[in-house]
């Protein structure tokens, strides 16, 4: 980091694990500038690049974004077919910096749906960077989370069905071993770009406790100063998980 960059990292007191992001905001950013959404796109490919670097610096362990959800299948396809061509792209042109960087690529969402040709460029990548031991970038890709918790649900019945499980033995815990992200910590801190102040069918079992950071800027805009700001504001909150302020203070 810049000597800028650095100064400001001396306000952050506390380092989230694990941050995940609703990159929102391509699409007006695009439309902003008299140009198509797939414009949009291709210049938040930037802002990913400089998350993940400020991320990997500061010590986060985790690092989730909303890239592709479930519902963005309904988009036009040529833009659903333009950020398909676009993914390709960005993986291949950024495996090296994830290498140098250390970075542990992971994917989740029903990665089925994807076409053959982003699966095998996907897999590739996560296959590649299995042994890196920084930052995990885990990309959520034909992802919702509702989807996801029913194919839970459905495990589990199975399950009890096959008498590999009693009625009695199903708890949240249970229920999170047989989520996607099973092998992740639950998020502690959600920044969403672009104003929207919604979760858009993200992560919904995971963030019971997270903390939530909303920006107005633009995914395109977003920079490691903005990100460094999320970080500062989320080092300042108390976190209390259902608790009162005295239990935590007394526990510290």
């Amino acid at each position: 980091m810049n000597k800028q960059t650095s100064e400001k990292t001396e306000n952050i007191i506390r380092i989230p694990k694990h941050v995940a992001i609703i990159m929102d905001g391509n699409g007006r950013w695009a439309k902003q500038r008299g140009n198509q959404r797939i414009f949009g796109h291709k210049n938040g490919v930037r802002a990913v690049r400089e998350t993940v670097e400020t991320a990997g610096k500061l010590g986060v362990e985790f690092l989730t974004l909303y890239a592709f959800s479930s519902e963005n299948w309904k988009r036009p396809k040529s833009e659903v077919n333009g950020l398909m061509s676009l993914f390709i792209q960005a993986v291949k042109n950024e495996t090296e910096n994830l290498m140098q960087n250390n970075v542990r690529m992971a994917a989740i969402g029903n990665l089925r749906q994807l076409p053959s040709k982003v699966q095998k460029n996907l897999y590739e990548i996560i296959e590649k960077t299995a042994q890196n031991t920084g930052l995990t970038l885990i990309l959520a890709l034909s992802y919702g989370a509702s989807e996801e918790i029913t194919e839970a649900v459905k495990s589990i019945a199975r399950k009890v069905k096959e008498n590999q499980l009693t009625i009695n033995e199903i708890t949240p815990k249970i229920l999170s071993q047989h989520l996607q992200t099973s092998a992740f910590p639950n998020p502690d801190l959600l920044i969403r770009t672009g104003g929207e102040l919604r979760i858009s069918n993200f992560l919904l079992w995971q963030i019971a406790y997270t903390e939530f950071y909303f920006t107005e800027t633009l995914w395109p805009d977003f920079s490691k100063e903005i990100f460094l700001k999320a970080i500062e504001n989320y080092g300042q909150r108390e976190r209390r998980f259902g608790k009162t302020s005295e239990q935590i203070q007394n526990t510290n």
